[in-house]
């Protein structure tokens, strides 16, 4: 549920400070305001600008001034790190939010030198993928749901699917392989296929949280396996190339099971038209304004949210088909 493609961030406003005024007439807090840097996993990521649209909301609605700068992490562990590291111990920054790359790595960072919030979105910080209460001290608040239960509920939908199929090949395409998040997808998908002895994963592919590459991937996947019966991804914009392949290959996709990860507006508008079965939405949007929320709820010295169920900030069922979905139109592109 990361990676490039269109939205509405041009990349010069992706590189710079975005200083957002929004002072109440009773606004209290800091006379100059609040400094928070923005972590983004990738500053080129959809998912990432998504958060970072979130954020900036919740800083126009606050009733003091912030101001948010957005920092690239260009999917790499070491550099987002130092960018922790540096953060919150130079004293420009008055809290972070962060959509980690690696949570386990990021624990290094911690305890801070001082109490600045740190929130986290979409994985936790710390050793524990699938704990979501902040696991080291200094973390202010996770805004994420364990990625064992979202990976676990897509792959019951697909048992489902199987159930009067055998064989039923099953195609798995991971965002990144070595990655701890989709590590634990992965896992969560076999556990729940073990044991029904018709489903046969035929392959375990990257899609990279890119269109073209997970395109290339399934192409090259559908030479020997071109009668699987289900695609099953974690990332819509895997989801969405991949599809692109089993259209070129002459297969139809309302055909089979496909199933994404992120509940991108196309990825709606696919399930909506019967092309997917089914998407495990998320509400990146959402999720920024939650995590900005409770960084200013800390910096306030109001009640703060240590753990915020990402499932439950976008208002409608988030495990969807077509009889779910409603009028949601989904909150990014990716």
């Amino acid at each position: 549920m990361r990676r490039p493609h269109s939205m509405v961030l041009g990349a010069s406003a992706l590189v710079a400070t975005l200083t957002l005024s929004a002072c109440g007439a009773d606004g209290g807090g800091s006379s100059d305001g609040y400094q928070i840097a923005f972590l983004a996993a990738s500053s080129q990521n959809g998912y990432s600008q998504a958060v970072y649209e979130g954020i900036k909301q919740a800083a126009e609605d606050a009733d003091v001034d912030v101001s948010v700068k957005i920092l690239d992490g260009q999917f790499d562990a070491n550099t987002q790190l130092s960018q922790l590291q540096n953060a919150t111990t130079t004293g420009q920054y008055d809290g972070v939010i962060v959509v980690p790359n690696d949570g386990p790595s990021l624990a290094a960072a911690f305890p801070l030198p001082n109490d600045m919030p740190v929130a986290t979105v979409l994985a936790p910080i710390g050793p524990d993928i699938n704990e979501m209460e902040p696991q080291v001290e200094g973390v202010t608040t996770t805004v994420a749901v364990p990625p064992v239960d979202a990976a676990t509920k897509q792959a019951e939908q697909v048992v489902d699917y199987c159930a009067e199929i055998d064989p039923c090949k099953v195609v798995l395409m991971l965002g990144q392989l070595d990655t701890p998040l989709d590590t634990a997808r992965r896992e969560a998908y076999e556990k729940a296929f073990a044991g029904n002895d018709n489903i046969q994963v035929v392959a375990t592919v990257e899609g990279g949280y890119d269109r073209d590459k997970a395109m290339t991937s399934m192409a090259n996947v559908l030479q020997s396996n071109s009668d699987f019966n289900v695609l099953l991804s974690n990332a819509d914009q895997d989801a969405l190339g991949a599809t692109l392949a089993i259209e070129d290959a002459g297969i139809d996709p309302s055909s089979v099971f496909i199933t994404g990860g992120g509940g991108t507006k196309e990825a709606v508008e696919n399930v909506k038209s019967g092309r997917w079965a089914a998407d495990y939405l998320n509400f990146p949007v959402s999720m920024g304004s939650a995590a900005m929320e409770q960084v200013l709820n800390a910096l306030e010295g109001r009640d703060v949210e240590s753990y915020v169920n990402a499932d439950e900030v976008g208002g409608t069922e988030p495990y969807a088909t077509k009889e779910t979905l409603g009028d949601f139109v989904g909150e990014w592109n990716g």
